[in-house]
């Protein structure tokens, strides 16, 4: 997920913050216009937050299907390899509980 990505989601999810306070703050003592403007505006800030997650959450799927394609590819192209590979994290997370 890129900067430009969190940062659009974080400026999703604020926007729908404010929405919902205005929602409150309008509902608190008012009833009418300014309900039905406040909560198409809430409505609308959340149907592109959940758009937005929905992408997101493809492009995650899809990077760790990559991820996961491309670590197949290699362990089955060098066997030997990926198991010095994982004997050495092993070994490291080994040394690493035994110093606790």
């Amino acid at each position: 997920m890129s900067e430009a990505d969190v940062s659009q989601l974080m400026d999703d999810l604020r926007s729908v913050v404010n929405d919902a306070e205005g929602l409150l703050k309008a509902t608190a003592g008012m009833a009418g216009d300014q309900v039905e403007t406040a909560r198409a505006r809430a409505q609308d800030s959340l149907k592109a937050a959940r758009e937005r997650l929905g992408d997101l959450q493809d492009d995650v799927l899809a990077q760790a299907r990559d991820a996961v394609e491309s670590t197949d590819r290699y362990v089955r192209e060098s066997p030997w390899a990926a198991i010095g590979i994982a004997a050495g994290v092993a070994f490291v997370i080994g040394v690493l509980v035994g110093r606790r």
